[in-house]
């Protein structure tokens, strides 16, 4: 029986990304922050746990979009009050606020509430290409490589059930079962000889008649040939008297 494996909050464990963003387009770079932050890429997703890493990204003033929209895209804000609708430009936004392009399109793709909140809180955007995260990134990467090496060493030891004691006596080798058509061979050779056993008393009680037979047939023509002799010699005995 398949049995579905759950991840434990206790269970979670992030890692530190750094991602490039000079030159490349605003909206694959979104994705690709919104799926490490989601925890998408792990295969212990789950929807309804914080289970992403940390995103960093550098060169958040150098993304890019395609044909017109740094002039039609527009951001809005609002003060609050009548009258306060403020608006600017992707290209105004990104001169004066790169990082705020970033988050605005990840957010998007984040759920929405606790959850995506907690998540946006695991980004970290710069605007040139130095960021403070550096110790974060050593550390991760040794995380990883000894969580590596512990996989490995996990896969190659023998696989033994939890819960049961190692044998104290030697290994019985069980033979492998033979094929159908093995078995069917086995099987009509038993049946040809239980067939045999059984009717070997038959022929050897019919062997015996027979001999008895051919026996009875032979003594028969002697008996003939004797009693005319004998009838003479009891003749002649009683002539000579």
């Amino acid at each position: 029986m398949n049995t579905t494996v759950r991840i434990k909050a206790s269970q979670i464990y992030k890692d530190w990304h750094v991602i490039d963003a000079a030159g490349q387009p605003l909206g694959r770079v979104a994705t690709r922050v919104a799926t490490l932050l989601r925890g998408k890429h792990k295969p212990t997703f789950e929807p309804h746990l914080d289970d992403g890493d940390f995103v960093i990204v550098v060169n958040a003033s150098k993304i890019r979009v395609s044909g017109k929209k740094a002039q039609e895209m527009v951001y809005y804000r609002h003060s609050g009050y009548p009258g306060g609708l403020k608006a600017r430009s992707f290209s105004e936004q990104l001169q004066r606020f790169p990082e705020k392009v970033i988050e605005r399109a990840v957010w998007g793709m984040l759920p929405k509430g606790p959850l995506g909140k907690q998540m946006l809180k695991h980004l970290k955007v710069y605007g040139g290409p130095e960021h403070p995260h550096q110790a974060q990134v050593i550390a991760s990467q040794r995380a990883q490589e000894a969580r590596k090496a512990q996989l490995e060493a996990l896969a190659n030891e023998p696989y033994r059930p939890k819960g049961l004691r190692p044998l104290t006596a030697a290994e019985v080798v069980v033979p492998a079962a033979p094929s159908s058509a093995a078995a069917e061979v086995a099987r009509r050779a038993r049946a040809r000889v239980l067939q045999q056993e059984a009717e070997a008393p038959a022929a050897e009680a019919d062997a015996q008649a027979q001999a008895a037979a051919e026996a009875t047939a032979g003594d028969a023509p002697a008996e003939a040939a004797e009693k005319p002799a004998r009838r003479r010699r009891t003749r002649a005995e009683q002539t000579e008297e």
